[in-house]
């Protein structure tokens, strides 16, 4: 990230300022609650954004009444790891606004950073995403993520959730065994043991870090109010030390995982896995320590020449079936923000190879929803939450459905994107004339 970037500010939910509908009822359409079973020829009842009723229609009369004809209206979707906002074309560097420089940056905050009038929302929006969660990248430990929702004029409005998670980058334990003869580059080489000794140094700085922010945290609460002198930084960690907020740790190889594992268990801290490639080889442990996994390699090939071609298309539902909480995302790399939309094909593609379908949905809805500690508003279509709904002409993990209209806390917003105005241009292009 850039010089844009300011101090992390406490974590809070901003209110959005919008015009609702006053009352909103949906009729003779499939709703699928997903915390329950979907519900045929069902109604729901909104009033002032949020969900009033579910299944039976309401004695009194809506300001809109909204045929749904037949077909499903899901919750929105919610994208928990992604760069949305922060990058638009990566080849670019003035578009790219993801990274900030240092090993340890607590205090980096992603939220402000967002670009509200990024082309790559509406794209998102249109193939039914409401919410993603926008994380910081660079160094070890890269700042604190935030929850935007895709709709609004300024970073103010799109901003639900300022402070979400800490996001820490675990060191590779891939060992490069080329011999210096072989090696191309003879004066970078690096003989096994010093590759070995180079990772359990980062190893032994992120415990130093984490020691350090803890006596902090000890020191606050031993020294008197008004005579301790209070560091950002340090100030930052509080709220996760504290498990309040989870740790985020990006892992993928298995002894990454296993590493991060054991060492989230000794510090007491709360703990999602984020990558996870290799997950699935330690769906046990991960079910034991209650980790859940964001799984953002559906269609990464396998990376050995042992394993089967359909490895990471089963990965989800081996974790499923040991008792993990498996959301599904895209990630942070490149296309990291251009693809958002198609990640409910990587949910297909696990369903496919033995995902139930009900975990398949939940990890496009409830489960990141609970993850980012917003399940109480989002996720599901249940009383008393945000009325934030797709409506879909079929499943929405079928790539031929087509999301036909959304809203979002009771406001139905516009799925134009530059993809559909792009397709409208040329599909009304002149002809040429045959000579």
């Amino acid at each position: 990230m850039t010089s844009s970037l300011r101090l992390l500010l406490p974590c809070l939910v901003v209110l959005i300022s919008v015009t609702q509908a006053g009352t909103l009822l949906f009729t003779n359409g499939i709703v699928v609650t997903v915390s329950g079973p979907s519900l045929t020829n069902a109604s729901v009842f909104v009033r002032d954004g949020r969900i009033e009723s579910v299944g039976m229609r309401p004695a009194g009369k809506a300001d809109q009444v909204i045929n749904l004809k037949g077909m499903r209206l899901f919750p929105g979707l919610i994208a928990p790891s992604t760069v949305l906002g922060l990058m638009e074309i990566d080849s670019l560097r003035p578009s790219r606004d993801t990274t900030e420089v240092g090993e340890f940056s607590p205090d980096v905050a992603a939220w402000v950073a967002v670009n509200p009038d990024s082309e790559l929302i509406p794209v998102a929006r249109a193939n039914g995403y409401t919410h993603v969660q926008v994380i910081p990248l660079g160094g070890l430990v890269s700042g604190v993520s935030a929850v935007i929702q895709l709709q609004g004029w300024t970073i103010e409005d799109l901003t639900v959730k300022k402070a979400v998670a800490l996001h820490l980058r675990w060191p590779s334990f891939a060992l490069d065994t080329t011999t210096k003869e072989q090696s191309g580059n003879k004066e970078s080489w690096k003989s096994i043991e010093e590759q070995a000794e180079e990772r359990n140094k980062i190893l032994r700085k992120i415990d130093a870090f984490f020691s350090d922010a803890s006596a902090y945290a000890g020191a606050k609460t031993a020294t008197a109010i008004g005579a301790f002198q209070t560091v950002p930084a340090w100030e930052t960690m509080l709220p996760f030390l504290q498990r309040d907020l989870p740790l985020w740790i990006h892992a993928d190889e298995v002894r990454q995982i296993r590493s991060a594992v054991e060492w989230l268990g000794r510090r007491k801290l709360r703990g999602v896995i984020s990558g996870g490639r290799d997950a699935w080889r330690e769906a046990s442990l991960l079910a034991t320590n209650a980790i859940p996994v964001v799984f953002e390699h559906v269609f990464t090939q396998p990376v050995r020449d042992t394993d089967a071609y359909d490895t990471q298309f089963t990965a989800a539902s081996i974790l499923a079936q040991a008792g993990v909480s498996v959301a599904f995302g895209e990630g942070t790399d490149r296309f990291g923000a251009s693809s958002i939309r198609n990640v409910p094909y990587a949910a297909a593609q696990a369903r496919a190879f033995g995902l139930a379908y009900e975990q398949a949905i939940r990890g496009l809805t409830l489960y990141p929803a609970r993850l980012l500690g917003l399940d109480k508003q989002l996720g599901s279509i249940e009383v008393g939450k945000d009325a934030t709904l797709i409506l879909v002409d079929g499943d929405i993990l079928d790539i031929r459905s087509k999301v036909r209209r959304q809203w979002i806390a009771g406001v139905e917003q516009d799925l134009s994107s530059r993809h559909t105005r792009l397709n409208d241009r040329y599909k009304s292009r002149p002809k040429p004339l045959l000579k």
